[in-house]
């Protein structure tokens, strides 16, 4: 899976992006991620990329055509994948689990982060999907493209073990049960003798309602 990330700021994704899972996969080269800048796309000497917008109003826009140039650019450095692009903007439809597996059959996607005031709003002509990770405002959308790194490379075959993942919370529309470690006993918070009792058929089922109770809990699952 190849991951081009269009970010004015370029610097915010080498601290996450060189760690732990998402590092690992790229070791293994079941990912590559690319960093894409719409300055590089810019016609004149101050590498304009954003400008008031039209009707008044707070904060500056960042142009199409810059997005556009940036997004084409992404497009043509790895020619011939099934490619999808998406827009990353509260406007959009809110990022899910399920969603998350979904993109996992694309060869390359390309995440346009928006920053400042938003974009122009011309630019959903030119993507796929425009998605949303939740109903509040961050300051651009270099975050969100980490979400969804983190939570599509996860799902990636190869990059963790099938069992790792399949009884994750989401997986099957529901929540995975309370897990717990040693010590035995915390503060007179004991883990419950059931976990402890050795009888797999007992513990499964006791997960399995631990499971329902907590994603009743949690309607919008």
């Amino acid at each position: 899976m190849i991951f081009s990330i269009i970010t004015l700021f370029p610097e915010i994704f080498a601290p996450i992006l060189n760690h732990s899972i998402l590092k690992h996969a790229q070791a293994k080269k079941l990912t590559e991620i690319r960093i894409v800048n719409p300055r590089d796309f810019a016609t004149d000497k101050y590498k304009t990329v954003d400008d008031h917008p039209f009707g008044g109003g707070v904060g500056m826009i960042l142009k199409v055509d810059i997005l556009t140039a940036a997004i084409k650019a992404a497009k043509q450095a790895k020619p011939g994948l099934r490619t999808w692009t998406i827009l990353l903007d509260p406007k959009g439809q809110t990022y899910t689990q399920a969603l998350a597996r979904s993109l996992i059959t694309y060869d390359h996607l390309i995440l346009v982060s928006g920053h400042y005031e938003g974009v122009d709003f011309r630019i959903t002509k030119f993507v796929d999907q425009t998605i949303s990770i939740g109903n509040y405002i961050l300051t651009g959308g270099e975050i969100p493209a980490l979400v969804m790194v983190d939570s599509i490379t996860r799902l990636l075959p190869g990059v963790l073990k099938p069992e790792a993942t399949n009884q994750e919370s989401f997986t099957k529309d529901s929540l995975e049960a309370p897990q717990y470690t040693r010590p035995r006993s915390f503060r007179n918070l004991d883990v419950p003798q059931i976990l402890l009792s050795g009888d797999h058929k007992k513990i499964q089922a006791w997960q399995k309602t631990q499971s329902s109770r907590l994603t009743r809990r949690k309607p919008q699952v």
